[in-house]
């Protein structure tokens, strides 16, 4: 059984584990082995994850394990992350920590989220309710060069 809770500093190696390992198994099926890398590429390590900080809200699903983690701006109304490391895909720790954020978003009053899907994430969001909307393109400088990923910008209303 998946629990989903909300993250504490501690958490920080296991997401960032997590995080990466996702990418590479994942990111292939929607980008080339330049952007997978790029993306993959966590210069920060674990002070990219704002766990302690205002206006963030990072959560982690357990079971047997730190399984899943997703990040949430409520002031922006915006989802910045879900993934669930690739020995637990499929087995709806995707969902669960959807659900969750979803969840702290309506307690906060929101009535909308958006977020900026990777290609190969689409079809997960589109399954719960969100609808895509425009696409744009993040920019990360991997190996000296600027290596561009497509994304698919998302967003839905919360009842």
């Amino acid at each position: 059984m998946t629990r989903v809770r909300e993250a504490t500093r501690e958490d920080a190696d296991d997401i960032l584990t997590l995080h990466v390992a996702a990418i590479r198994a994942f990111g292939a099926d929607a980008y080339d082995e330049e952007q997978v890398a790029a993306w993959a590429e966590k210069a920060d390590g674990t002070a990219g994850y704002p766990i302690d900080e205002p206006g963030h809200y990072l959560v982690v699903a357990e079971a047997d394990g730190v399984v899943g983690y997703g990040h949430l701006v409520p002031e922006n109304e915006e989802v910045r992350a879900v993934y669930v490391h690739p020995d637990a895909a499929r087995r709806s720790v995707g969902s669960a920590v959807l659900s969750h954020l979803e969840g702290y978003a309506r307690g906060a009053g929101l009535s909308r989220l958006e977020l900026w899907s990777s290609r190969n994430a689409v079809a997960f969001y589109e399954r719960t309710g969100y609808r895509p909307v425009t696409e744009e393109a993040i920019t990360k400088r991997y190996d000296g060069r600027d290596v561009v990923l497509p994304v698919v910008v998302m967003e839905k209303r919360l009842e």
